[in-house]
């Protein structure tokens, strides 16, 4: 952090308009992903940053899919499969697949930008030194394009 605040004092507002950039770029990929229905909480976890729910409110590990019903239809004598051949059924499962944490909470109220600037700010250690890395180097480039004045 102390870097970040060293890094404004000495580029102003390249430095600002870096990490604008950055976290606009973060806000629409988060935004799209969310729309998309990624798990963007499973991708926090690999990257190593901690997700919003405890451990103790985490739900078992399912499988991809969950069943969501089960029809009795054994008044129906035989069913014929795609293979041609004649069955007594006993049931048939409809599965659907199963949506992830990130995709029901933008699908229960919460809209997915809200939900994209609230991972943004999760992400201010990743998107510090991304700036960090960044800003020198497109000051040395404004400086040869003439566009700001040499303060560096």
């Amino acid at each position: 952090m102390f870097r970040f605040r060293e890094l404004m004092k000495k580029y102003g507002k390249v430095a600002f308009g870096v990490h604008m950039s950055v976290s606009a770029a973060s806000i629409t990929g988060l935004y799209v992903a969310i729309k998309n229905n990624v798990d963007v909480e499973s991708l926090f976890e690999k990257v190593g940053i901690s997700s919003v729910v405890s451990k103790q409110d985490k739900q078992p590990v399912v499988p991809d899919v969950v069943v969501v019903d089960t029809v009795d239809i054994s008044s129906v004598n035989q069913i014929e499969t795609f293979d041609g051949f004649r069955e007594d059924p006993i049931s048939i499962t409809v599965e659907k697949p199963k949506k992830n944490r990130t995709g029901e909470m933008a699908a229960s109220g919460g809209s997915a930008l809200a939900l994209a600037i609230l991972c943004n700010k999760a992400l201010f250690p990743v998107r510090v030194p991304i700036t960090i890395a960044l800003t020198p180097q497109i000051a040395k480039f404004l400086v040869r394009r003439k566009i700001i004045k040499n303060t560096v």
